[in-house]
C-alpha cells in the first residue's frame, strides 16, 4: 500500500475565522473515503487545497511522485458547440477508440458522441465531464459534491464506475445513501482537525455515538465524585477534628481526572416547522395541461389531483421536465395548454435553484428573517428557527455576503418556513446541506401537515418524505403506481442491465431469446467449431446463472432469518424483495434447466462429427 498524499499539521483561517488548526491526513492509493462535516467546516477547503486551487496558511501539503490527481472541475472545461468526442480528445489527449470506450461507461454512446455539448442536458453534461476527468487515468479522485444536479441514473452510472474503481478517492457529499455505497471510510471534518474512521459512514456515526455516550457517563461519574467530595469538605473542614481529613479530601478532588471537554462540539440539527390547519381537501389538480415555452412543448396531457397533505416527490431525468413542471404550477411560467388550479385559499411557497442569488447581500440574518415570516411569527421564533438551521447566537447579525453557498441555502429555506405556507414547491433543497442537515429537514417535513411537492435526488431525503411520486419521462408527467424504493430498486436494475458485458444480467426470458433456445432451431446444419464455439459460450451462460441463482437463494434465507429474529424489521420494502427474489429464482431456474438441455443437445451434435 503506498502513500500518495499526505498533509502534515494544517493551518487555514480567512481572516478572524480559523478553519484548519493543525490538521494532518495520510491518503494511501486505495483508500475510498466519504468526508463529512457540517457547513462551513472546512470540506471544500481540504479539497482545494489538495487541487491546488488553495495553498495552507502553513503546514506541509506531500505528494509523492506515483500521485496523478482528477477532480471534477466547478467551472466548464469545454466549449458548448464542440461535439464530445472532439472535447473527449482534446481534453485527454487520447485516441478516439479510447475515448469512446470509457463514454460508453457513463452511457454516452456513439449515437451521442458526434453531438454538440450545448445540445446535452444537464445531467448528460456532468458525465462528459466525468468522462474526461478519467481519461486521464488518475490514481486519485477528488469528488467535491458530485451529486448535486445529478438525475437518479447518473448517480447510479456514478457509483457503479466508483465501486469499480481501483484507485483512491475522496468524496464529499451530503447524499448518506451515495457514500455508503461508495466509501469504506469516513473522514468528518469538525473543530478545525480530522477524524479517520475505518468505516462507512453509518458504522462512524454509531461509534461516535457511543464514544459520545461514554464521554457522557465519565464526566458524569467525575461530576459526581467531586460534588460528593465537595460535600465533604464544606460540612468538616471547619472542625478542627476533621481538618486534616478535609485536607486530604481536596487533595484528592485536584487528583481526580478531568472531565472531557466537549463544549466545542457541534450541535445537532432539529427542526420544528411552523404547523399549519390539516384539511383532507383537493389541494391540486391539472387537466390536459401542457407544459413547455413558446414554440416548444416539453410535455403534455398532464391529468392528475392530490389532496392536502400530500408529499409529491417528482423524479425524472435531467432535461425531461421536472423544473419546467414545477415553475408552470408556481405561476413563474405560463402552461402551454389546459388548466391547473390549486385548492381554496391556499398560500404557496415557492423555494427554486436560482433564489439564493435573489438575497440582499448587505442584509444581516435577522433582518432578513424577519422581513419574510408571517406576522404572527415571533422574534423567538424567528431566532429559534435560525438556531435550528446552526445560525447560533450571535450569527444571526452575520451579514449575507459573509455566507457561505450551503449557509445561504440554509438562511433561504429558515425563510421559507417561517412565512408558514399551506403549500412549499421545493427545487432541490438538499443541494449544499450537509447531509445532517437534510435528514433533520426531511423529518420535519415528514411531519408537516401541508402539502409539498419536491424535486430531489437525494435517496434518503425522497425515501423519508415521499407520499406519492410524479415521473417526468418522455414528454409525459405521470403518477407512478410504486413507491419510492420500487421506483430505485427498477432504475438500479436497468442500469446495470445495460452496463452489463455479458448475459448474467438478462432475466431468464432474455437469455432464452437472445441465444434463440425455441424448438423451432437445430444445430445440424451448423460446423464443428461453431458447435463448440457455441458450448463454451452457452456453458459460461449457465455457470453466471447459477452462481447467481445461489446468490440469489441466500439473499433470501437472510431476508427469512432477519424477520425470524426481529419481526418488527419486516417493511414493504422487505416483502417485495423478498416475492421478487422467489420469482426471479424460479425462472432462472427454469431458464438453466434449459441451458443445460440445449448443452446436452449441442453435444450430441458434436458426438456425430466423431
Amino acid at each position: 500500500m503506498k502513500t500518495l498524499l499526505q498533509l502534515t499539521n494544517i493551518h487555514k483561517a480567512y481572516g478572524a475565522q480559523i478553519i484548519f488548526d493543525s490538521l494532518s491526513l495520510t491518503i494511501s492509493d486505495n483508500q475510498k473515503i466519504g468526508v463529512i462535516g457540517r457547513n462551513g467546516a472546512g470540506k471544500t477547503t481540504l479539497c482545494r487545497i489538495i487541487t491546488d486551487e488553495e495553498t495552507p496558511d502553513d503546514g506541509i501539503v506531500h505528494k509523492s511522485k506515483h500521485f496523478r490527481l482528477a477532480y471534477l472541475q466547478q467551472h466548464d472545461p469545454y466549449e458548448l458547440d464542440e461535439s464530445i468526442i472532439s472535447f473527449l480528445i482534446r481534453y485527454s489527449q487520447r485516441e478516439q477508440w479510447q475515448c469512446a470506450k470509457l463514454a460508453v461507461r457513463f452511457q454516452l454512446t456513439n449515437d451521442l458522441l458526434e453531438k454538440t455539448i450545448g445540445s446535452l442536458a444537464g445531467g448528460f453534461r456532468t458525465r462528459v465531464k466525468l468522462a474526461a476527468m478519467l481519461l486521464r487515468e488518475p490514481n486519485m479522485l477528488v469528488l467535491d459534491e458530485p451529486t448535486n444536479y445529478l438525475d437518479l441514473k447518473t448517480l447510479i452510472l456514478l457509483e457503479e464506475f466508483l465501486q469499480d474503481y481501483r484507485g483512491a478517492f475522496l468524496i464529499v457529499s451530503h447524499d448518506r445513501e451515495f457514500i455508503k455505497k461508495t466509501c469504506k471510510e469516513t473522514l468528518e471534518i469538525e473543530n478545525g482537525s480530522c477524524s479517520l474512521y475505518p468505516g462507512t459512514v453509518d458504522e462512524y456515526l454509531i461509534f461516535k455515538e457511543e464514544q459520545q455516550r461514554l464521554i457522557d457517563c465519565h464526566n458524569k461519574t467525575i461530576a459526581s465524585k467531586k460534588k460528593q467530595m465537595q460535600l465533604f469538605v464544606d460540612r468538616f473542614r471547619a472542625k478542627a477534628s476533621k481538618a486534616t481529613q478535609a485536607k486530604s479530601v481536596m487533595k484528592r478532588i485536584e487528583k481526580l481526572e478531568k472531565t472531557i471537554d466537549t463544549k466545542h462540539s457541534l450541535s445537532n440539527v432539529r427542526l420544528k416547522i411552523p404547523q399549519v390547519e390539516k384539511k383532507n381537501l383537493p389541494a391540486f389538480s391539472a387537466d390536459s395541461l401542457s407544459i413547455g415555452y413558446p414554440g416548444y412543448k416539453v410535455a403534455g396531457d398532464i391529468t392528475m389531483e392530490f389532496r392536502q397533505g400530500e408529499h409529491i416527490a417528482i423524479l425524472g431525468d435531467n432535461g425531461e421536465g421536472k423544473t419546467t413542471f414545477m415553475r408552470t404550477i408556481a405561476g413563474d411560467l405560463e402552461a402551454l395548454k389546459g388548466v391547473y388550479k390549486w385548492g381554496y385559499n391556499l398560500r404557496i411557497g415557492y423555494y427554486a435553484q436560482h433564489v439564493v442569488q435573489s438575497l440582499d447581500l448587505k442584509t444581516d440574518i435577522f433582518t432578513y428573517l424577519s422581513n419574510v415570516a408571517e406576522k404572527s411569527v415571533t422574534k423567538q421564533d424567528i431566532l429559534c428557527m435560525a438556531g435550528n438551521f446552526l445560525f447560533k447566537e450571535n450569527d444571526v447579525l452575520k451579514k449575507v455576503e459573509v455566507l457561505s453557498g450551503g449557509e445561504k441555502a440554509r438562511l433561504c429555506l429558515a425563510g421559507l418556513l417561517l412565512s408558514k405556507h399551506e403549500v412549499l414547491l421545493l427545487d432541490e433543497p438538499t443541494n449544499h446541506l450537509d447531509f445532517e442537515t437534510v435528514e433533520a429537514f426531511g423529518e420535519a417535513l415528514k411531519e408537516f401537515d401541508g402539502t409539498v411537492f419536491f424535486i430531489s435526488h437525494d435517496r434518503t431525503f425522497v425515501n423519508m418524505l415521499a407520499t406519492s411520486i410524479v415521473e417526468v419521462k418522455d414528454k409525459r408527467v405521470v403518477c407512478y403506481p410504486g413507491n419510492y424504493e420500487e421506483y430505485v430498486y427498477s432504475m438500479e436494475a436497468k442500469v446495470r442491465q445495460q452496463l452489463g458485458k455479458d448475459d448474467s444480467g438478462l432475466n431468464g426470458s432474455e437469455i432464452v431469446k437472445k441465444n434463440h433456445l425455441s424448438n423451432n432451431q437445430g444445430v445440424g446444419r451448423k460446423n464443428l467449431k461453431q458447435l463448440k464455439n457455441e458450448r463454451i459460450k452457452i456453458s459460461s451462460q449457465a455457470k453466471n446463472l447459477h452462481s447467481r441463482i445461489q446468490n440469489n437463494k441466500m439473499e433470501l434465507e437472510a431476508i427469512k432469518v432477519s424477520f425470524s429474529n426481529e419481526p418488527s424489521s419486516w417493511s414493504h420494502a422487505s416483502s417485495t424483495r423478498y416475492q421478487y427474489l422467489e420469482k426471479l429464482i424460479k425462472e432462472d431456474e427454469d431458464t438453466w434447466l434449459l441451458l443445460m438441455e440445449k448443452i446436452e443437445q449441442i453435444s450430441s451434435e458434436i458426438d456425430l462429427y466423431k
